[in-house]
């Protein structure tokens, strides 16, 4: 009996203390799925999906397509041997490459400027919200091809048509993007800045522009790939000048070198999610510290 209530004295005791230091010094539970089986779900769904894609390309190649139309869609193997691995056919897509990615970053450059500055300037007044908004609207809803001619006509069929068309298409997201951040801050911060006399300038830099920042990456993200997609449009309309990875598509079908155009294909996509991630990451150093996209 007494050795029951020893041992019923120090269990007692045991969780006194564990309660009074506090949960720190309690024995550690290890939480949640180990290191590797959270790599495993990252990694493994991806892994899967891709063979699978893999699989279903050979099966195409190799069985629904004859050998006379498998120009069409060459095995991975021979995309990989003729586009990749051949050196002289791979600079020349690199090559392109890098034509369209100075394309792109000048559209996207010129086109973040003037969206800031007409968000900015229509966050600032209802009046030329109305009437610059419209127009932006009608602008994006212009099919590219149906202004192809007189851009052609204004700035020639060289580099700069193709700057041009990557601003078009790039440029009514980061308006849209940024005019919604500037005015998301909160109306009682609005009372506050007002209530301590401040001005616009003021409002608009320690404010307005703090609030807006995830919009405005999320424009950024968007018009990022808009761009890249900019720049090859406008390779397939304009053919002066560089020779861009857009001119390369075209060329590549017309001579239904399949190998190359699929390599040229994949290294566009690799542009554009190199370009999207690359704003990510910006967004992650600017803003990562504070901004919790889940509201936590």
């Amino acid at each position: 009996m007494t050795t029951t209530n020893e041992t019923t004295d120090e269990t007692t005791e045991a969780y006194r203390r564990t309660v009074s230091f506090g949960l720190d010094d309690a024995p550690h539970v290890i939480q949640g799925p180990s290191r590797t089986r959270s790599l495993a779900a990252n990694v493994l769904p991806p892994l899967v999906l891709g063979i699978l894609l893999i699989g279903g390309w050979y099966l195409i190649s190799y069985v629904m397509l004859d050998e006379s139309r498998r120009f069409l869609l060459e095995p991975p193997h021979a995309v990989l041997q003729v586009g990749f691995l051949d050196w002289d056919n791979f600079s020349e897509i690199l090559q392109g490459l890098w034509s369209s990615t100075k394309v792109a970053l000048t559209g996207l450059v010129i086109a973040i400027l003037i969206g800031f500055s007409l968000a900015i300037l229509m966050s600032q007044s209802k009046l030329f919200e109305r009437a610059i908004f419209p127009y932006m609207v009608t602008l994006q809803a212009i099919p590219i091809l149906a202004i192809v001619p007189l851009i052609s006509f204004w700035w020639g069929t060289g580099q700069r048509s193709r700057v041009v068309v990557c601003i078009i298409i790039s440029l009514f997201p980061i308006i849209v993007n940024t005019l919604f951040g500037l005015q998301s801050a909160e109306r009682g911060m609005h009372d506050l800045f007002t209530l301590h006399g401040a001005g616009r300038g003021t409002r608009l830099r320690k404010l307005m522009f703090p609030a807006a920042l995830p919009a405005i990456f999320a424009g950024l993200r968007i018009s990022a790939g808009l761009s890249v997609i900019g720049a090859i449009v406008g390779d397939f309309f304009f053919g002066r000048g560089d020779i861009g990875i857009g001119q390369l598509l075209r060329r590549y079908a017309n001579q239904l070198d399949g190998e190359q155009l699929l390599a040229a294909v994949m290294m566009s996509s690799v542009l554009g999610v190199t370009v999207f991630q690359l704003f990510g990451w910006i967004q992650n150093r600017a803003i990562g510290k504070w901004y919790d996209p889940a509201g936590v």
